[in-house]
């Protein structure tokens, strides 16, 4: 089949790294596995002789009936042509369960896709997510509070999931190759709004005006999405410095430092 370079097709013929990715999802026996992407099938070939249901959502118009074809004798699989960002994933995942995800996400879009399985793990949907994608983006999931790379993507990542950071890909391992590495990541959900004590969308909110300007501080970044200097100025915990940057402090204490924001404008109006 022919790639499409505008939907970032690198197809992955490294058959350590297809087996390794999948084994990586544990036991699937009794499992619905979703998998973004199977384009010519690498991955998607030993998922159906593991996985109870299989669900494989393609975009390409010509490698989607071709897999359909494919994969026809196997009553456990089922090939859907369309785009993941367009997808209900709610109406995939059978009743009661929570479903896991594999795929080589498309570079240009792996921050959408990522955000779409974080809302969907949010609402208890999804189990865990087995996916691959450029390493930068990777190591801006997986980094931890004071480092360069930690920002909105590592903050919304890292409340919503677990994360894991199995293994990384030369360019070699692909067709065709790519000009930059990429890493295997493991997400297990595990949202901790309920644990912080804040609520998911207005929490989400917050991060997006604390991490609104990288250069700002903490408390430019909020004066700017509306918060009164009067209110910063008589809320803002002792805990937390004054001229902290977002991307400086743990999710425990921007999680204080939303509560007291948000308690405190409750009791003045």
């Amino acid at each position: 089949m022919k790639r499409r370079p505008k939907l970032g097709q690198n197809f992955l013929v490294d058959d350590r790294a297809r087996y390794a990715i999948v084994d990586a999802l544990g036991d699937i026996s009794q499992r619905t596995v979703i998998e973004i992407g199977p384009g010519r099938g690498a991955i998607t070939e030993i998922l159906a002789t593991r996985a109870r249901n299989l669900i494989a959502l393609e975009l390409d118009r010509d490698l989607a009936p071709a897999l359909a074809q494919r994969f026809a004798p196997q009553s456990n699989v089922q090939i859907i042509e369309m785009d993941i960002l367009k997808a209900d994933l709610t109406a995939l995942v059978p009743a009661g369960e929570a479903a896991d995800v594999v795929g080589n996400l498309p570079y240009y879009i792996t921050s959408d896709i990522l955000l779409k399985l974080f809302h969907t793990g949010a609402a208890g949907l999804l189990s865990r997510a087995v996916v691959m994608m450029q390493r930068e983006v990777a190591e801006r999931v997986a980094a931890t509070p004071g480092v360069r790379d930690y920002g909105l993507l590592s903050a919304t990542a890292q409340i919503n999931a677990r994360v894991d950071n199995l293994f990384t890909l030369p360019p070699s391992a692909f067709s065709p190759p790519p000009e930059v590495y990429s890493t295997v990541l493991r997400l297990t959900f595990a949202p901790r709004f309920a644990e912080l004590g804040v609520d998911a969308a207005g929490f989400d909110r917050f991060l997006k005006q604390s991490f609104a300007q990288k250069r700002k501080t903490l408390e430019n970044n909020l004066r700017a999405a509306g918060y009164a200097s009067s209110d910063l100025a008589a809320l803002w915990p002792a805990s937390v410095p004054s001229q902290a940057r977002a991307e400086s402090l743990s999710l425990e204490a921007m999680a204080e430092l939303y509560r007291s924001l948000t308690q405190g404008r409750k009791t003045s109006n």
